[in-house]
């Protein structure tokens, strides 16, 4: 391979800073409805991002368009930082989160559709905030880096590199043979769902401003709010957590699946076994929750658990044992009770739950389903190898054969995800927080979550982490949102040796 081509990673990524500005520039409308003065430095702050982006793509337009894996993986990462620190200067123009440590935390948190949030008062933030600060869910969600490959052939582009590097797993599904029309169709999706929610939530009671900006969260899997109770300030309006839970659902399924479901084949939908896995262990987990709810629980520690009718009680821990169950296991990160006040064991099912994830190519983190289901497989699998030594018996997923180095690039992944989970809880309590503290912190910033246990509970933050901590849990969230191989490359000798 030959040297990297360092001008085209360069053109890329003022490409992204422009929409990056583009997108910026969305939230001054809220902010002028809103008569807030604010607007005037969310408006500069989308100006700067786009001039600077236009500077570094006009300077290197002229660079070779061919795109190798090695300026791939450079141009997913680094896009993610200069999305983070470019997104970050509407929160330090308007001085809303004047603390550079914590603007770069509420912005990886958001791009990266973790949700973990060092804000102590969300609802005192001015809307334009609060809308840019949802969108950056929104744009980290599908990637913005996948929007960008729809409009590559504009500049002679191709973008087949980019895709696999932002949307990394042990299956490459298309919907069309070519990479920049898929990248389309998964946008369109996503576009429409996001505003199909966003009418139905507007139905059921929300103001507008709050639909939008749920829609988003809900759809990137991410999590931010524009209350500081969460969805839990909608604890009366049961139809709102219904409608949030279902779309969580969809939104933590395989986007091509849901693509096949749009067409009308539902067959082909609940064929996939991934999806069946994951569909009905949310149904199964939900149930298994609900019953330790209702039999285990005193009702007056969670939040409108406690009914006079007995169908009221079952209702209502049923709906918060689904909403909290898929927000996350598709760690969308939504509150509508505190988990963690719940007994012990539902607890630890909660925190268990950390380190599954949703589907492969959904907007959710997490090691993902499908992993699982072959590391299973695979485990199984070498118990018929003891008896039968010389058999070969491949794992088989859907139907067909799971090739050995697939198997080892997901049996990789996991232990590499588990040996950073243990060391990101060794450093974390050397930052100061406490065991309980540590492991919810690490294991919620690696999977993308937000609320975990300890002091960053669901009602509690991230705001009293140290400087340290903060940046940590950010380097966290950045290689948890891509997958952990595509950051982590950049750090091996191999891939900066010229071959």
């Amino acid at each position: 391979m030959k040297h990297l081509n360092i001008k085209i990673v360069i053109s890329f990524l003022g490409l992204t800073s422009i929409l990056n500005g583009l997108f910026m520039l969305l939230a001054v409308p809220f902010s002028i409805y809103h008569n807030e003065p604010e607007k005037w430095d969310i408006l500069f702050a989308g100006i700067t991002t786009i001039s600077l982006g236009f500077l570094l793509w006009f300077f290197n337009r002229n660079a070779p368009k061919n795109i190798q894996k090695k300026e791939g993986y450079l141009i997913v990462t680094l896009g993610w930082v200069m999305l983070t620190l470019t997104g970050s200067l509407p929160y330090l123009f308007t001085g809303t989160i004047p603390n550079f440590t914590n603007a770069v935390f509420e912005t990886i948190s958001g791009y990266s559709t973790t949700g973990s949030s060092i804000l102590t008062d969300i609802e005192a933030m001015p809307k334009g905030i609060l809308f840019w600060r949802s969108a950056t869910h929104w744009i980290g969600g599908m990637g913005i880096i996948v929007l960008t490959v729809a409009i590559l052939p504009l500049l002679g582009i191709g973008g087949m590199q980019l895709f696999m590097a932002e949307a990394p797993g042990p299956s490459a599904d298309k919907l069309h043979p070519r990479i920049t029309e898929t990248a389309k169709r998964l946008w369109i999706i996503y576009f429409s769902l996001t505003i199909t929610e966003f009418l139905l939530l507007k139905i059921a009671g929300m103001s507008w401003f709050d639909a939008i900006n749920h829609a988003m969260a809900t759809m990137s899997t991410g999590g931010f709010s524009t209350k500081n109770a969460s969805v839990a300030h909608w604890n009366g309006a049961p139809i709102i957590q219904y409608i949030i839970t279902a779309f969580m659902v969809i939104a933590g399924s395989n986007f091509v699946l849901t693509y096949f479901a749009l067409k009308g084949r539902i067959r082909k939908v609940f064929s996939n076994e991934e999806f069946k896995y994951y569909f009905f262990g949310l149904l199964g987990l939900t149930v298994i929750m609900t019953v330790l709810i209702v039999n285990f629980q005193d009702p007056q520690l969670v939040t409108s658990i406690n009914h006079p009718k007995p169908w009221g009680e079952t209702e209502s821990a049923f709906r918060h044992a689904a909403f909290q169950i898929t927000s996350v296991l598709t760690t969308t990160g939504f509150v509508s009770a505190d988990f963690t006040m719940w007994n012990s064991f539902a607890t630890m099912i909660m925190f268990s739950l950390f380190f599954i994830g949703g589907s492969a190519g959904s907007t959710s983190g997490g090691v993902k389903v499908v992993r699982h289901i072959v590391m299973i497989k695979n485990s199984f699998l070498e118990f018929k190898k003891l008896l039968h030594p010389n058999a070969i018996i491949p794992v088989r997923y859907d139907g067909n054969s799971v090739s050995r180095n697939i198997v080892f690039n997901i049996l990789s992944f996991f232990v590499l995800y588990m040996l950073i989970f243990i060391v990101g809880s060794v450093i974390l309590t050397f930052f100061g927080l406490d065991f309980k503290s540590a492991i919810g912190a690490a294991a919620s910033s690696l999977g993308n979550i937000g609320p975990a246990i300890g002091s960053v509970s669901p009602v509690n933050n991230f705001a009293h982490l140290s400087a340290s901590a903060k940046w940590f849990c950010s380097f966290l969230m950045l290689i948890g949102r891509l997958e952990l191989f595509t950051v982590l490359v950049l750090f091996s000798p191999f891939f900066w040796k010229k071959n």
